[in-house]
């Protein structure tokens, strides 16, 4: 029984109105796979050494895309020593600049420990942990020290070795513990004067060696010239 020409042209709309499925395009399929997988982790920028550096939990926080922190030691443990650095030594203002690497442990604060010969150490100012740097100021020129750096967090405080430990570093080259040797050159002002001191005291002893032998000259008379007198006779 044929269909009523109603029926066809509803039936032709319905199909007309049905959304058609269209192909993916093969840029679409790897930018949606490209954005499910996810970015590899790199590590945070954290450089341990760097001066006021800021702790490496709170770049991960801010930072837009994951990155890794070096591992730590338990926070319910003193810190591990930190690693002195470059000493940079000013004689002509007696100042020293110090220089340290943060230990891979928690750290709160620092602070610096300066010996001199075989006196108690001197205790400098507590310092937050993201300085890496301090000033040691009314040095002795020509004087020798020991200074270290001592971590502390809320279980303690990291180990010192002290003055009278063995193979201690100079604080000018590289040192790979808390503590190291340190050499304040004499000024040079001081050299300078030392050697003008040196130059006048030689100048003086020379006058005086001349002033010496003319006056006895005048008063002795030349013995070469008496012995060429008495052989003339």
């Amino acid at each position: 029984m044929p269909r009523p020409p109603c029926l066809l042209w509803l039936l032709a709309v319905t199909f007309s109105l049905v959304p058609r499925a269209q192909p993916l395009a093969a840029g679409d399929s790897e930018e949606d796979e490209k954005a499910k997988t996810p970015l590899p982790a790199v590590p945070c920028d954290y450089d341990r050494c760097r001066h006021l550096q800021v702790p490496c939990n709170e770049l991960q926080r801010a930072s837009p895309t994951a990155c890794l922190c070096p591992g730590l030691s338990s926070a319910a443990q003193p810190p591990e020593p930190p690693r002195l650095g470059e000493v940079r030594v000013e004689a002509e203002v007696g100042r020293a600049v110090v220089h340290w690497c943060a230990p891979f442990s928690p750290v709160h604060q620092y602070w610096l420990l300066l010996w001199e010969g075989g006196a108690a150490p001197q205790k400098g100012p507590h310092l937050n942990s993201t300085v890496r740097q301090a000033e040691l100021e009314g040095l002795k020129p020509g004087g020798a020290y020991v200074v270290c750096v001592v971590a502390a967090n809320a279980a303690g405080e990291s180990s010192v070795p002290g003055p009278q430990s063995r193979g201690l570093d100079s604080a000018g080259g590289p040192a790979f513990g808390p503590c190291g040797r340190l050499t304040v050159p004499p000024r040079p002002l001081t050299v300078l004067h030392a050697a003008v001191g040196v130059g006048s005291a030689l100048a003086l002893l020379s006058c005086s060696a001349l002033v010496w032998h003319f006056c006895l000259r005048d008063r002795w008379g030349c013995p070469r010239r008496g012995r060429q007198n008495r052989r003339g006779l």
